[in-house]
């Protein structure tokens, strides 16, 4: 039996090596923590169907190598996608410094409309923390990103994340700011009636003709 769900968004995770970016991917998919978990090499790929203000959402998430060598790799799969979580790590200024890198990648290299949420992970370390709240949270005020402090270890604010950044794409559709049919969107439909109730007017009966009044 095939999934059923009202919307595809395609997701990034990214950020510098170390932040804990495939801990949160797995640990929003499995529920639970990644006891052992390497640098990724290139992409690691996960999805997973929520439910957002009464929609179904499936998510195609792509889990990119936050190390240099990989970059030129990964920069390929940013193409098309809707939303991202823009990972650094709390206890790690170089991790932080690092943003405006990613956030300039993402925006040219997927989309000036691309919905992106701040993650401040490794919430759960806080005694070794080396990047306020209040910093972290001016810069994603400036740059017009929402931001959220995770725990990949805890599940802390995790599903969240992802949830909040599902939501605003769907508002963005909601408004006409994202069109679903624009190649490139990162948004698919999820079934063809859907598709069918939002452009009645491409389904009008051979011989119909338009009101003029």
């Amino acid at each position: 039996m095939s999934e059923s769900y009202d919307f595809l968004f395609k997701f990034l995770v990214i950020g510098n090596a170390g932040t804990g970016k495939s801990c949160l991917l797995h640990q929003f998919i499995e529920k639970r923590f990644k006891d052992e978990s390497n640098h990724t090499i290139g992409v690691e790929f996960g999805s997973k169907i929520i439910s957002v203000v009464n929609k179904t959402v499936k998510l195609q998430i792509w889990d990119t190598a936050g190390q240099e060598r990989f970059r030129s790799v990964t920069r390929s799969y940013y193409r098309g996608a809707a939303g991202a979580l823009l990972v650094y790590d709390i206890t790690s200024r170089e991790t932080y410094n690092a943003l405006t890198t990613w956030l300039s990648d993402a925006r040219m290299l997927a989309s000036q409309n691309i919905v992106i949420i701040l993650c401040g992970n490794k919430k759960d370390l806080d005694a070794d923390r080396e990047v306020t709240f209040l910093e972290a949270s001016r810069f994603a005020q400036e740059n017009e990103l929402m931001f959220l402090e995770t725990s990949a270890l805890t599940g802390e604010n995790v599903e969240e994340a992802f949830v909040q950044c599902a939501r605003k794409i769907l508002n963005k559709i909601e408004s006409g700011e994202l069109d679903p049919e624009r190649m490139g969107s990162g948004i698919q439909y999820g079934d063809a009636a859907l598709r069918q109730l939002r452009s009645p007017r491409r389904a009008q009966p051979q011989g119909a003709q338009e009101c003029g009044c």
